[in-house]
């Protein structure tokens, strides 16, 4: 098995496409020992981000999500009582646990399966910047 963690600086809250490191992992990968197929997974170190697999060409699919959670879980709702470190925080707990923290895509021919429109992406919940890390795991 490979291993390696991928690093991911973020800006604060949205999408971080990393398609491209999860892609370049694989290659190194399949370098070391060349399978045929096999699979690729990828765990987030973290409680207040998560990994998606999404649209990768418009990005109002990503805006529109974004969206959707500020409804469902907003900014210092006045009924979380977790508010230590800022209004946004508790939220980004709640939207980690309803998305994922974890994702296993297929490797076929020595290449990531993704469809034609899919793409890797850290969402960060938080409005601060911060360094997010990722498992990355191949399994041949």
């Amino acid at each position: 098995m490979h291993q390696e963690e991928i690093t991911i600086r973020t800006a604060g809250r949205g999408t971080y496409d990393i398609t491209r490191q999860v892609r370049e992992f694989v290659d190194a990968a399949v370098t070391e020992v060349p399978p045929l197929s096999g699979l690729c997974h990828l765990f987030l170190q973290h409680t207040s981000a998560s990994l998606i697999l999404c649209e990768n060409a418009d990005p109002d699919v990503r805006r529109d999500l974004e969206t959707f959670m500020s409804d469902i879980v907003p900014d210092g709702y006045p009924r979380f009582v977790h508010t230590m470190e800022g209004p946004d925080d508790m939220p980004a707990h709640v939207r980690s646990i309803l998305t994922n923290a974890e994702i296993t895509i297929p490797v076929r021919a020595g290449r990531l399966a993704l469809g034609t429109w899919q793409g890797v992406y850290v969402w960060e919940h938080r409005r601060a910047a911060h360094t997010r890390k990722v498992v990355a795991s191949m399994q041949t």
